[in-house]
């Protein structure tokens, strides 16, 4: 794994590009970032579903120092739920994300005092390609009629778990089609839950982990319609 994480890809989305500021519930992001790292493991073959829990099934750092970390907290505590996982790891990990993408000079973090001593961050981004590059493969992916990389599926997936459509400029007509679309994605891709637990490794770890995130979302804001 190389370049920007998918948590990191999430958080870019979810932030103001010029104000700096989370645009949506920072519960829902904090929990989105943590299926996130979760998921990018799962992909990278280096954790999987068993016996109900989560695992490590190859413990071979990934090269991304969040998702090393917690692919070390996973081998070494006693094993947990995917619902568990995604609770236990949302604590303190947006600060973490936010710190590797200034260390990356994707985002800045400015330090502003209110009120004479209360310290508020904010985190314009500084380098846009990495955010115009996000959008552009999930704009294809919303509009081309194909199934996108698997990468690119599993952003699609958050996304949409996390009703993020504004988050994309969508409103009206146009975020409840994007909706469709996400929604599309997932299952396309075997992401959606609805999937068999015999299947493979990768889908149903994914799967357990979005509808873990989904539950988690659930019960922070009270259940959607």
């Amino acid at each position: 794994m190389t370049g920007v994480a998918l948590a990191e890809e999430l958080l870019l989305l979810a932030y103001d590009d010029e104000t700096g500021k989370a645009t949506m519930p920072r519960i829902s992001l904090d929990l989105g970032m943590a299926a996130a790292v979760l998921i990018e493991l799962a992909l990278a073959g280096r954790i999987a579903y068993a016996e109900g829990n989560l695992a490590v099934i190859d413990p071979a750092p990934t090269g991304e120092p969040i998702a090393d970390e917690v692919l070390g907290r996973i081998a070494a505590d006693t094993p947990h739920t995917p619902s568990s996982w995604v609770q236990r790891l949302r604590h303190g990990l947006r600060d973490r994300i936010l710190g590797d993408l200034c260390g990356q000079g994707v985002v800045r973090d400015v330090d502003e005092t209110e009120l004479g001593f209360i310290h508020v961050h904010r985190y314009p981004v500084t380098d846009p390609s990495v955010e115009v590059d996000i959008r552009r493969r999930l704009a294809e992916a919303l509009t081309s009629g194909q199934l996108p990389d698997e990468r690119t599926a599993a952003l699609a997936t958050l996304v949409a778990v996390l009703r993020m459509e504004p988050a994309l400029g969508l409103s009206g007509d146009d975020a409840r089609d994007a909706r469709r679309r996400l929604e599309e994605i997932t299952n396309g891709a075997g992401f959606s839950g609805n999937v068999s637990l015999d299947d493979s490794v990768v889908r149903p770890s994914v799967a357990l982990v979005v509808t873990a995130l989904g539950q988690a979302v659930d019960a922070a804001l009270g259940k959607r319609t």
